[in-house]
């Protein structure tokens, strides 16, 4: 029996009496995950990226182990619900224009102190005051570098289109802008490499695109971190008390921490290592969070047809974005259906050992977005589910 044929019949057995679908997380996974981010970080804390999670039980899990420390969200409602429920350091990474968040957040001490957040424009700085609506408390403020790489002058640009933030002339001239203004402190600068964190370099059966892909991500590393450690020089000449730099990803963690100016590492996809992060040739991890359906037709003789499963991931539509179907081993989609919203045809030789009602487990292309689908994770050890855990969605939070 292969590994993952071995793991298979775990989570069927883990999973007898529940119909599908269902979600699982693979606790023994979810832990070596979170200690081989531990190791590649080498000493720096970790902090984890709430979207690629999106349930509470499991963020309290990884921030009981050593290494970690504080949360990056995503919006400003998610943040305010995380600070209530008890994490004393969420960073939100992304600027916001929700004004009565920020009324919220302004008025409420605890929430104030807890709630660092991202700008890079003094027209953000100005949005929260007009939404203050009497709030006086300080509000801590993070600044974001734009990371991508730029060539031929510019005119190419390698990377998301994020901050507008790029030289260290404008980040002190932004890090100025709030250190003037009553009411905001100046506290941390962070930066997300996604071309370097978020692409794999290793794609079995394209080794031209892979070797290009490293001297991309080697040429953008060498850059990133010149500027970088210039940028956080300029902030720190004008706010010497800067608590925290921010940088990195799942796909980049060792590469970040290796520079003297980072001071912590954001990573959370690594922890359910979806699809997407499959193609690294300095790192491997073990598949934690699946998804199964169920097989309700047997349409012919190498095909089974399961129920749902089309819940493809965000960014730019492709193959890459839709699950892939895991176990057991060697089903594939039609070409002509691809993952349906209401079924999906399988082929492969598997399919003529499946039974109407057996399960087929999916791995989702990126991490916390497949808990927008679930209400529960089933949370597995060894070939037993030992607890259930609610997603933001089976909180009733759904924040985007």
């Amino acid at each position: 029996m292969t590994p993952r044929a071995a793991d298979r019949a775990r989570y069927d057995r883990a999973t007898a009496h529940l119909d599908a679908p269902v979600a699982i997380v693979d606790l023994e996974a979810f832990d070596d995950n979170a200690a081989d981010l531990v190791r590649r970080a080498a000493g720096k804390p970790v902090r984890v990226a709430s979207k690629s999670v999106r349930c509470r039980a499991l963020l309290e899990r990884v921030l009981e182990r050593d290494g970690f420390a504080g949360l990056m969200s995503f919006t400003l409602a998610e943040s305010l619900w995380l600070a209530r429920s008890g994490f004393e350091d969420v960073l939100l990474a992304y600027p916001s224009a929700d004004r009565g968040g920020f009324a919220e957040l302004a008025a409420d001490p605890k929430l104030a102190a807890a709630v660092t957040v991202t700008v890079d424009d003094p027209a953000q700085l100005e949005l929260i005051d007009r939404a203050r609506d009497g709030g006086r408390e300080e509000i801590r403020v993070c600044l974001e570098l734009d990371t991508s790489l730029r060539l031929l002058g510019g005119r190419v640009r390698i990377g998301a289109l994020r901050s507008p933030l790029r030289e260290p002339t404008q980040l002190a001239e932004m890090a100025r802008s709030v250190v003037r203004r009553p009411g905001f402190r100046l506290v941390g600068v962070m930066a997300y490499e996604g071309h370097v964190a978020g692409v794999g370099d290793a794609v079995a059966g394209r080794p031209l695109r892979s070797r290009a892909v490293r001297v991309m991500q080697n040429a953008a590393r060498k850059e990133l971190a010149a500027r970088r450690a210039a940028v956080v020089r300029a902030v720190r000449a004008v706010a010497p008390d800067l608590e925290f730099v921010n940088g990195g990803g799942t796909g980049s963690v060792q590469h970040t921490a290796a520079e003297d100016a980072v001071t912590e590492i954001a990573a959370g996809s690594g922890l359910y290592l979806p699809r997407l992060f499959d193609h690294y040739s300095s790192f491997t991890g073990r598949p934690a969070a699946l998804f199964s359906q169920p097989v309700v037709r047997r349409p012919g003789v190498g095909v089974v047809t399961v129920l749902g499963g089309g819940y493809p991931a965000s960014g730019v539509a492709g193959p890459d974005r839709s699950p892939v179907p895991y176990l057991p081993e060697g089903l594939r989609y039609d070409p002509q259906e691809g993952a349906g919203e209401v079924q999906t045809p399988l082929h492969g030789s598997a399919a003529d050992d499946l039974l109407i009602g057996d399960k087929v487990w999916f791995r989702h292309a990126k991490a916390g977005e497949l808990c927008e689908r679930f209400d529960e994770l089933q949370l597995v050890e060894g070939d037993a589910v030992v607890a259930t855990a609610p997603t933001y969605r089976g909180e009733g939070r759904t924040f985007l």
